[in-house]
């Protein structure tokens, strides 16, 4: 079950504090977004979103992306790869899934499957290793897509 926001806030602060950071309320900004939508989000798109949540508010592009560094290294964001495209983050204290993502429109899409999760775990054990963490990340085209291409 995930969090609360106000225990994922105080978990946030005391990351902080173990780096010797000041809490502020631009970084509070970023953490709420995360935790409050759902999906993957570029620093830009944050970046967009907060701009016009908080008008108020300046929070600059180099504060958010070292904001996302500090929670992905504290595991409470988990980001995606995608090459030249960078990385998309997402609320990263949420039940394990993997992804599947479109090659051409970066659509992603969450999933778990029992049999793939067993069957990692049988070739670590195969393989002499324990298990400790995965990430998978499937590439694909997804149907929209599919449809376009056969409209040209």
């Amino acid at each position: 079950m995930i969090e609360n926001f106000d225990k994922i806030l105080e978990k946030f602060k005391q990351t902080l504090k173990t780096n010797g950071l000041k809490y502020t309320k631009q970084r509070e900004a970023i953490v709420s977004f995360i935790y409050n939508n759902k999906g993957h989000f570029t620093p830009e798109e944050i970046n967009e979103a907060l701009k016009k949540g908080h008008e108020d508010m300046k929070i600059g592009i180099a504060t958010i992306y070292r904001t996302l560094t500090l929670l992905e290294e504290s595991g409470m964001v988990t980001s995606l790869s995608f090459d030249a495209q960078g990385k998309k983050y997402e609320f990263g204290l949420t039940k394990h899934h993997d992804h599947i993502v479109c090659s051409e429109c970066g659509l992603i899409k969450e999933f778990y499957d029992e049999t793939i999760e067993k069957r990692q775990n049988e070739i670590a054990k195969k393989l002499n290793f324990t298990l400790k963490d995965h990430h998978m990340k499937l590439i694909g085209i997804c149907e929209t897509c599919q449809k376009k291409r056969g409209k040209n």
